[in-house]
């Protein structure tokens, strides 16, 4: 297979030559996904395969669903993890406060990051990133296959969780050919697509099913039906006996609605306001909507979070946002 990543492959090599002998935390984003978790298995895998002492450390637990990927490896909270010799390599955290504050404070200059978010300028030493990326497991499986190093079954399956679930199960744009090549490579290495499916998509609870409802409930469309908004106030977790993991995948919902451009999911905490947008077309850039609100990601997905903001004041302000960037769309179009 001919190399997926012919500029960063020989960084990364060049990188792992220098990172021998250190003890490593590999750090994901709050509130981790599929990418997040499996890049963080994949890596840490790796690298303890290299003779290194590593541990993975998110602000927020994994989740339920992810959990059959993490295996023997430690995944710590901030608080449980008392040592002082580590380096830290970044991985899906489209800037250094993705990571949450504990853990930014923590390591205020990390060795590397692995990314693909777009609005990632590059915050560490060793940057590693890739927008037009469809993972930032896609980029890992990439420097590791393109640098020979051993891939055995369980950092496969972790990779391809990674790839399947931030390409909508190959669905969204930024899926390519090479996500394929990469996908097919994996599976030849020993991820089972079955498995894979089973524990991401065939295990829901009740509480989550009743969240949703919530969430259904809430849709309201916006800006003559081309936007559709959903909400789930401050409580609602409790109340339906569901957990904020369960949000995930939610906001597909609202925008798979026919003639929906952009859909968006807004949480309320006690602390703020935590939103999700996306887009069915990378034209409408909601990474740029994010950012008016501190936020990030991709042109067809983004997040933010508002602290000690409520859904009363911060709605209007988001649907005013969107508004605009639609009609610098069509000016654009026209």
């Amino acid at each position: 297979m001919e190399a997926c990543y012919p500029q960063l492959s020989p960084r990364f090599a060049e990188f792992l030559r220098q990172l021998d002998g250190r003890k490593v935390a590999v750090i994901g984003h709050a509130r981790p996904d599929g990418d997040c978790i499996g890049s963080q298995v994949a890596l840490a895998r790796v690298l303890r395969a290299r003779g290194h002492a590593v541990v993975c450390l998110n602000l927020d637990p994994v989740p339920r669903r992810l959990r059959f990927l993490a295996g023997d490896l430690a995944f710590l909270r901030p608080a449980q993890f008392t040592a002082d010799d580590h380096v830290a390599i970044f991985v899906d955290c489209a800037d250094h406060d993705r990571a949450g504050a504990e853990l930014k404070a923590r390591f205020p200059a990390p060795l590397a990051a692995i990314d693909h978010h777009l609005s990632n300028g590059g915050f560490a030493r060793h940057n590693f990133i890739d927008p037009a990326s469809a993972a930032t497991a896609e980029i890992l499986a990439g420097l590791l296959l393109d640098n020979g190093l051993p891939v055995d079954a369980p950092t496969a399956e972790a990779l391809y969780v990674g790839v399947l679930t931030d390409t909508g199960q190959f669905r969204f744009p930024s899926t390519s050919v090479r996500t394929f090549r990469l996908a097919a490579e994996l599976l030849a290495r020993g991820a089972d697509p079955a498995r894979a499916g089973y524990e991401l998509y065939e295990r829901e609870t009740v509480g989550g099913l009743r969240l949703l409802e919530r969430f259904l409930a809430s849709l309201r469309l916006e800006c003559g039906g081309r936007v559709c908004l959903g909400v789930l106030p401050d409580g609602v977790f409790a109340e339906t006996g569901s957990l904020p993991e369960d949000t995930e995948g939610m906001v597909d919902h609202a925008r798979a609605i026919d003639g929906v451009d952009i859909g968006g999911l807004i949480e309320e905490r006690a602390d703020g306001i935590k939103a999700s947008l996306r887009a069915k077309e990378p034209v409408y850039r909601v990474d740029l909507i994010a950012a008016q609100f501190n936020g990030g990601g991709h042109a067809c997905a983004a997040g933010l979070n508002v602290p000690g903001e409520r859904i009363a004041t911060f709605y209007p302000r988001l649907v005013a946002a969107i508004a605009q960037q639609l009609r610098t769309v069509d000016g654009a179009r026209r």
